[in-house]
Order: structure tokens, then C-alpha cells, then sequence
């Protein structure tokens, strides 16, 4: 049975005192819950990881970084590696966000240089796809994220793959407060799914979990993962208020 997933995604937000207060928060508000409903990662920017980390130790919420570098080492003056990253005990990584391919120019190679130097060093990628509006009005969506998927991913061998997590964002539905709809959203998972299926199985597709994440929040969270292929949600905005993050992981 493949794993539900909540991640939150907090992008550049939050000075150390409000992140410390929004992991306790967010601690003491699902202490108890039954952790079999969801794995719930949190992924606050790179300088709050060792403190996440901390707080979240011995709890069941895994701690998530937002970007990595492709280099293992070496003269790349402010990137961070998948080997520091794995030192702190972090589980998860982001990788091809939107605005990382949109404002840092990540291409779908550099893209699949980070998926594999992340699962070298026993981090799982969260790895993101998804159309912007005017591939979407073109009748492109399918293509586009077929592709993306295809050349990021499909160099991995199926145990490999086995460790990624996808991620859809629909550009046009990222802190816009559009979402696509449940069929929207439910058609291009269960395209995914067919995507990975053609390549690595239907065994592997079925244990891939594959999240929402395109403006996903506490009122449309439980029709979204009413879905058979959604399987969670890589949540922005609303990862940002722990009332609001808690309703999220309660909505399976």
C-alpha cells in the first residue's frame, strides 16, 4: 500500500523564532494522531534544518530541504549538498519546484544530476512536474509533464525510482488560490501513473505515491485527496499556519 503524504513547503518565509514556534505548534497539535493516515514532512528553508530536525526527533514528522545542489563538493560558493543534507539527518529533498526551474533556470538534465546524487546519499526526492496555463489552454498539459518525468526520471533503475515521490503542481494553481479541480487533478495523477507504469510496471506505479500541489488548503484538501491516485499534497501557503496544516494531514 503506497504511503499517504503531507509535505509542507514553507519556500522563504518565517525568521528562526516563528519557525521554531510553528514546528512546536504544528508537534503539539497532531501528538497522538494516528501516524498510519499520513507521513507528514516539513520542509522550512535551508538555515531552520538543524533546528527542524532537532524538534522533530523521535516524533514521526520527517524533516524535508527545499533545493539541493547536483555537485557532490567543491567551489560552488552558497549550495548546499545532498551529503550535508543527509549528515543532519534530513530525509526529503524538493526537487524541481516551479519557481526553481522558472527564476534559477533548473533544467530537466540538472534535474536528473540532483534526483541521483539525492538518492546516493539515502535522501528521498520529492520530485516535482506540472504545466503552466498557456500549455494547459494549448492542449500540451499531458506532453509537458510526460517529459519532464521521462527526462528527469526514467534513468533510474526501478529500485531506485521506488524511493522518488512525485509532486503535480500546476503552475497556473500555485499561490494563485486557483485549484485545479478534483477531475483535473485526478486525471493528470492517474496519467502519471500510467506514465511510470509504461515504463517501470504497474506493481511500481501502484507503490508510487503521487501529491497535489497547487494551492491545496483546509477547505478543499479532503475532496482533493478523495481521489484514488492523489495521495497527498506538497502544501505552500497554508504549510505556513499550523491550524491550517494539521486540518490538511486530518483529511484523509
Amino acid at each position: 500500500m503506497r504511503k499517504k503524504i503531507v509535505a509542507g513547503n514553507w519556500k522563504m518565509n518565517k525568521s528562526f523564532e516563528q519557525a521554531e514556534a510553528l514546528i512546536c505548534d504544528i508537534l503539539e497539535e497532531i501528538d497522538g494522531l494516528d501516524s498510519r493516515l499520513a507521513n507528514v514532512v516539513i520542509c522550512p528553508p535551508a538555515v531552520y534544518l538543524e533546528m527542524a530536525v532537532d524538534l522533530a526527533r523521535e516524533t514521526s514528522i520527517s524533516i524535508g530541504a527545499q533545493n539541493m545542489s547536483q555537485f557532490t563538493s567543491g567551489a560552488y560558493t552558497g549550495e548546499i549538498s545532498a551529503t550535508m543534507l543527509q549528515s543532519m539527518d534530513v530525509q526529503y529533498c524538493i526537487l524541481g519546484h516551479s519557481e526553481r526551474r522558472q527564476y534559477f533556470n533548473e533544467t530537466d538534465e540538472i534535474l536528473a544530476a540532483k534526483v541521483k546524487t539525492a538518492l546516493e546519499n539515502v535522501i528521498k526526492p520529492i520530485f516535482c512536474c506540472g504545466e503552466a496555463l498557456a500549455q494547459r489552454e494549448a492542449g500540451v498539459h499531458f506532453d509537458v509533464v510526460k517529459s519532464q518525468i521521462e527526462n528527469a526520471l526514467f534513468t533510474l533503475t526501478e529500485e531506485q525510482f521506488a524511493e522518488v515521490v512525485i509532486a503535480y503542481e500546476p503552475i497556473w494553481a500555485i499561490g494563485t488560490g486557483v485549484t485545479a479541480s478534483p477531475q483535473q487533478a485526478q486525471e493528470m495523477h492517474e496519467f502519471i501513473r500510467g506514465v511510470i507504469a509504461a515504463k517501470y510496471g504497474i506493481a511500481v506505479a501502484e507503490e508510487t505515491s503521487i501529491l497535489y500541489g497547487g494551492s491545496c488548503n483546509a477547505k478543499n484538501a479532503k475532496e482533493l485527496f478523495a481521489n484514488p491516485d492523489i495521495d497527498g499534497g506538497l502544501i505552500g501557503g497554508a504549510s505556513l499556519v499550523a491550524a491550517d496544516f494539521v486540518t490538511i494531514i486530518k483529511s484523509f
